[in-house]
């Protein structure tokens, strides 16, 4: 079965999604990689204030085989993490794109998201 792709998202090699809202960016995992990880169990997400760089460790994502570690795909200030994901982390699951994305982040420099995939080269990758 086909994966969704959205074409208005920019992707990163690791499966993070990320949707640019003017200064801020949603980021999440890929319909893929929460295939990949099947079911998952549980989020441990970042504190609202956490600076990141680019590549550093976002957040970590458990499923019943596996524990993967979420990357940021810009550097920035996180600024809200999605909580309903600490009570029911099977959103992630059903909804990557919608109801199960991970944290909103301040960008600081938005030149990097050019360095992203798009839509067409991420399916290329998958």
């Amino acid at each position: 079965m086909d994966k969704e792709v959205r074409d208005n998202l920019k992707y990163t090699e690791s499966h993070e999604w990320l949707k640019l809202e003017n200064e801020n960016a949603k980021v999440g995992i890929t319909d893929h990689a929460q295939s990949e990880l099947t079911d998952i169990v549980f989020v441990e997400l970042p504190e609202v204030g956490k600076e990141v760089k680019k590549g550093d460790e976002l957040c970590v994502v458990e499923s019943v085989k596996s524990v993967s570690e979420i990357y940021a795909p810009v550097a920035g200030t996180v600024t809200k993490v999605n909580k309903k994901l600490e009570d029911e982390p099977e959103i992630m699951n059903n909804s990557p794109f919608d109801d199960g994305w991970l944290v909103e982040i301040k960008i600081k420099n938005k030149a990097e998201i050019d360095n992203l995939l798009n839509a067409d080269s991420y399916k290329k990758l998958i």
